[in-house]
């Protein structure tokens, strides 16, 4: 199965910087487009999201399951959906009790997606990655995905740090719909 992993703040919705209450969540121009364009391609759609604020006691892991709720209620209204969304809740620096700790779910670590890919069967070699930070396309790239910058969120920024050392997106799109567009013309 073919598969997209999407991060979610700053390339789905606008980066609040930690968002906390549904109230704040607000699609991006063009995602819910983008991501119906890929349901109907057939391709599973999977939220790949790092949550530190979990770790530092800003939001609860109940909380964040509101936000999803509401964010896949957001994409039903335009026609769309995601198939599953996977958070890591950690921070290696930060944060308190268990949450507290250094985790393979933790983009650029690539243990969600491979997750994601074990109990949804995905594959991981017909899969693309799409966000707006470096950590988005090292996690995807380290699994063999191809990968795809958005310049929305940080993605602007991102783009213009990109070193001689940095994981090279396979395509930088100026949102999700762009990219959307390009994986369904690229997809065999």
């Amino acid at each position: 199965m073919r598969s997209v992993f999407l991060d979610r703040d700053g390339t789905i919705n606008r980066d609040v910087q930690h968002l906390r209450c549904v109230e704040d969540l607000e699609l991006l121009v063009g995602a819910s487009e983008g991501i119906r364009m890929l349901n109907r391609a057939g391709l599973r759609v999977v939220v790949i999201t790092n949550q530190a604020a979990i770790a530092r006691g800003l939001l609860s892991e109940e909380k964040l399951a509101e936000i999803h709720q509401e964010l896949q209620a957001l994409l039903a209204r335009e026609g769309a959906f995601v198939d599953a969304i996977y958070y890591c809740p950690h921070h290696p620096t930060e944060g308190f009790g268990r949450y507290r700790q250094s985790c393979s779910c933790r983009k650029p670590q690539s243990g969600s997606l491979q997750r994601a890919a074990n109990e949804l069967g995905l594959d991981l070699s017909q899969s693309y990655c799409v966000g707006d930070k470096e950590s988005d396309l090292e996690a995807g790239h380290a699994l063999g995905c191809r990968t795809i910058l958005v310049r929305t969120g940080y993605g602007l920024a991102t783009e213009a740090q990109l070193g001689a050392d940095s994981v090279k997106p396979d395509y930088v799109a100026s949102n999700l719909l762009e990219a959307a567009g390009w994986i369904l013309d690229h997809n065999p």
